[in-house]
């Protein structure tokens, strides 16, 4: 973990967004686990939680906003396919807005200005 490295980045796992399920969490049981200090990056760095985030305006790293647009995209195909499958908890339509809210944050990473 390079101390000077100026970029911001996302999570390897940015579909995932721990913090997002820690909010979940504390919101509905009153209980907030700790956030790790340092996450693996989508350009394989490990870095400090704090020099990450999901929001593709902030994200620095190219390699980062390559590996997000990426995780979105596959994201949305797997969303929209799941939806469409019998017996799915969520309807095509509902499927379709996530997928397609995915593909436009897929977009937004895929513009290096943020």
């Amino acid at each position: 973990m390079g101390g000077n490295d100026p970029h911001i980045h996302v999570e390897s796992k940015v579909v995932h967004r721990d913090a997002a399920v820690r909010n979940l969490v504390a919101s509905t049981f009153g209980l907030a686990g700790d956030l790790p200090s340092v996450v693996t990056t989508g350009c394989g760095l490990r870095v400090p939680y704090a020099m990450t985030s999901p929001r593709p305006d902030q994200v620095t790293c190219l390699a980062c906003r390559e590996h997000a647009r990426v995780e979105h995209l596959r994201f949305a195909e797997e969303v929209e396919r799941l939806g469409g499958m019998p017996g799915s908890t969520i309807s095509a339509g509902q499927a379709k807005l996530a997928a397609d809210r995915h593909r436009d944050l897929a977009e937004e990473f895929s513009d290096p200005e943020g």
